[in-house]
């Protein structure tokens, strides 16, 4: 009977999830406590571009993909989806039409600013997932600068894991040097096959070319203009090689990846402790500071009173005090 019970119990509790929509814009104010029971507070944040894909492939491919992969990943392991962010780093494709690049200040405040307010509507746990190639440093260092301040939330960045055995799958399929294939090629055109095939023009996959020029050649130096000096037209690889089974290998790993990293993120607990025992130590260090700065400054008074000090070597000692 108890048996029973709780199969009861998990069959209903399935069925409350598989009911529950993920997207937070589908959501209703009156399941919104369910949302974020259901998702143990964990939030995902996909982040995409609008930029040129070559003369084939849509402008929001990036979104295209974050948005499937957060779709299908939610439906193995739930978790809310904020609706779909496109403000990131894209300076090298101001060039192209359709490109929405914004400036760095605002493009940080604002990544900082959403995922305070998606915070303040209860998620402890925020779930960074990308499709732009030009994010992962910004979004890393970001992530990082997350222990500037003490918060009672934790970000996460999640990065696909790709194993042997879909490596090896991945070597078989494809057709194009994989060195390469950095934007707009095999790789990206073959899931954007797979997922939204009515928006890819392969007739137009070979009228631009997206060979790598090597414009520009200095050894062991990074400088802002290298992907415009080899790549003008926002375009590198071969798409026209592209295949929807390629892409559903790709995307299958993805999402079965992306579904493991949400049940782990969801169990949990060990980030914000960490966090909060991290910033225990800073505020504590820094209060413990500011107290031996006020007690030499005490003493220093002291000394000035009793006539120990004169007023210059006063004025001088709290000086270094104060520069300490």
């Amino acid at each position: 009977m108890i048996k029973r019970l709780c199969l009861l119990l998990l069959i209903a509790n399935y069925c409350t999830a598989q009911n529950l929509p993920s997207r937070w814009d589908e959501l209703v104010a009156s399941d919104w406590s369910k949302a974020l029971q259901q998702s143990d507070s964990t939030c995902i944040l996909p982040i995409g571009i609008l930029e040129k894909h070559g003369p084939h492939a849509p402008i929001g491919s990036d979104l295209i993909h974050v948005r499937e992969w957060a779709a299908r990943a939610t439906k193995k392991e739930y978790a809310v989806v904020f609706p779909d962010y496109f403000y990131g780093q894209i300076n090298e494709a101001r060039h192209q039409p359709g490109t929405f690049s914004l400036p760095p200040t605002v493009v940080w405040d604002l990544l900082d600013a959403t995922c305070t307010e998606i915070a303040r509507n209860g998620f402890k746990k925020i779930v960074i997932i990308n499709g732009h190639g030009g994010n992962p440093n910004l979004l890393q260092y970001f992530v990082q600068t997350q222990l500037d301040k003490k918060r009672d939330y934790a970000v996460y960045f999640f990065t696909p894991g790709r194993d042997s055995a879909y490596n090896s799958k991945v070597t078989g399929l494809r057709k194009s040097d994989p060195a390469s294939d950095q934007h707009a090629g095999e790789n990206e055109t073959s899931t954007l096959l797979y997922l939204r095939p009515e928006l890819v023009k392969m007739d137009s996959a070979k009228i631009e070319s997206g060979n790598n020029l090597k414009r520009l050649s200095i050894p062991n130096v990074y400088t802002a203009i290298w992907w415009y000096a080899n790549y003008p037209n926002h375009y590198a690889g071969e798409g026209d090689k592209a295949t929807a089974g390629f892409g559903k290998v790709i995307t299958d790993n993805t999402v079965e990846s992306l579904a493991k990293a949400l049940k782990a993120i969801k169990a949990d607990n060990k980030t914000l402790q960490l966090q909060n025992e991290f910033f225990d130590r800073v505020l504590g260090d820094e209060h413990q500071h500011n107290s031996s700065i006020a007690d030499n400054l005490a003493r220093l008074r002291a000394m000035l009173d009793s006539g120990e000090l004169t007023k210059e070597e006063y004025n001088a000692a709290k000086r270094k005090a104060l520069k300490e």
